[in-house]
């Protein structure tokens, strides 16, 4: 059997960001999440609080720095895999990045040591201020990678010069169309990732009886979080679809499984696309809600698949992440309200939180299949209109690109697999006194504090 090395390359990429992305989607929600924590113990003197925030600084040190090596990983792609990418866009696409590593990872570097290492070294004042921009450094890193996503996507402010992208306007790169919808959406989606992650892992321990005070205000403020975020995460997400009806039609043709141009378009609930066959068998439909949904009108056009011929994305694999992540979605927000209205009726029974365990990790699945949906709907470009991807692969034997896909699967499989077990071992200590737990986790007063060296990607 021939192997494709472009196939295999796509794949490659595909694995690389999918381990890369479940660790900011925990780590930017999560660090502000821990400015919380350590602003209410400032403002209340609550030992609680600085209990929660000590045992959580350290789940945050262990997610950030997995997502630090895998995402330098991952930028040795462009060269290993896609060089023509670099050769054609480095123009923006280099600039971009460095701006990222010299506005984030330097901020996040020089005061993630005193967040871990910090406590009888440097004021309580000094102390939550490094915690602030710590967060800040985490939001602006995904402000830049975002801005080049985004880019890719709707680009803008360029223009070719044999084969090779030039600046015209940097505010116009930076700002592109989809910039703002999809930097909002990807944050809110951090913040309920990370409100799930605390609250599952907090319910996780009150039903293993290993759960202290701090366990009961952080599961609280997870749920109520979420209540509130994934109202918002909803209707950021359908502004967001608006943008790519008007910039990438047949990204949205494809989610909709609509293969022929039409008016009054119905809304696929469930169904299994054909490619082939070019029709959505056994379609679940709601009348007109499609243009409803996406034009505002119950008779707005859509077009459908057959118009981009070859120029459009994988129709399956579209249509189902989007459901996926749809239906995590909801889920997630009837969780919360529920869990809210539990907690605001003092009625936390068994159920609540077996379900909030059980829900602990569905952020990653719903930031995994809205990924899908945003990187499978821009192909087959690379940049949206202007580079195919087959186009910018690196000219490697299928043979070679297949073994380091299989080093890759096998470290990533293994590197999640202690991570996951290593949360649980954090988790499963029994809560001690607040003092012993604090003290513990504080260097004595004559220890040098250390050097920082983790930064985001």
């Amino acid at each position: 059997m021939e192997l494709d090395p472009f196939i295999l390359s796509r794949i490659q990429f595909a694995a690389n960001i999918s381990f890369h992305i479940l660790f900011p989607s925990i780590s930017i929600g999560l660090c502000w999440l821990l400015v919380f924590f350590r602003l209410r113990f400032t403002l209340t003197g609550n030992k609680d609080w600085e209990y929660a925030y000590f045992f959580w600084v350290k789940v945050f040190a262990l997610t950030f720095a997995l997502g630090v090596v895998s995402g330098i990983t991952m930028s040795f792609q462009f060269g290993t895999n896609w060089p023509g990418f670099m050769e054609r866009v480095g123009n923006i696409a280099g600039p971009l990045l460095g701006y990222e590593v010299l506005t984030a990872f330097f901020l996040e570097a020089s005061f993630l040591g005193i967040m871990l290492y910090g406590k009888n070294l440097v004021s309580n004042r000094v102390h939550l201020i490094s915690s602030f921009l710590v967060a800040i450094g985490t939001t602006t890193s995904a402000f830049w990678i975002l801005s080049l996503n985004s880019w890719m996507h709707t680009p803008a402010g360029f223009t070719i010069e044999n084969g090779v992208f030039m600046v015209d306007d940097w505010m116009e790169i930076i700002f592109n169309p989809s910039f703002k919808y999809r930097f909002i959406h990807t944050v809110t989606a951090s913040l309920l990732t990370s409100a799930f992650f605390v609250a599952g892992i907090s319910a996780w321990r009150a039903r293993k009886n290993v759960d202290g005070p701090a366990t009961w205000k952080v599961l609280r403020t997870g749920v109520v979080l979420a209540a509130i975020v994934a109202p918002i995460q909803i209707f950021v997400g359908d502004l967001h679809g608006l943008v790519a009806l008007e910039n990438q039609p047949a990204k949205i043709a494809a989610v909709e499984g609509i293969w022929e141009t039409e008016k009054g378009a119905p809304l696929t609930l469930f169904g299994f696309p054909d490619e082939e066959a070019r029709t959505t068998h056994y379609a679940v439909e709601v009348p007109k809600l499609a243009s409803i949904i996406l034009t505002h009108h119950v008779d707005g056009e859509l077009k459908g698949l057959n118009e981009f011929e070859d120029a459009h994305p994988p129709v399956a694999p579209l249509f189902w992440s989007f459901r996926v992540m749809v239906g995590m979605g909801f889920l997630m927000l009837a969780v919360a309200w529920w869990g809210s209205y539990a907690l605001f009726r003092d009625r936390v029974g068994p159920w609540l939180l077996r379900s909030l365990s059980w829900m602990t990790f569905a952020g990653w699945v719903a930031s995994l299949a809205g990924w899908y949906v945003t990187e499978i709907g821009r192909q087959p470009w690379v940049v949206q209109g202007y580079i195919r991807a087959s186009e910018v692969v690196a000219d490697h034997a299928g043979g070679m690109v297949l073994s380091t896909l299989i080093g890759y699967l096998l470290l990533y499989a293994f590197l999640l697999l202690f991570y996951i077990l290593t949360l649980m071992h954090m988790s499963s200590k029994p809560a001690r006194s607040l003092k012993e737990s604090i003290d513990f986790a504080a260097p004595k007063a004559n220890t040098t504090l250390p050097t920082a060296t983790l930064g985001a990607v």
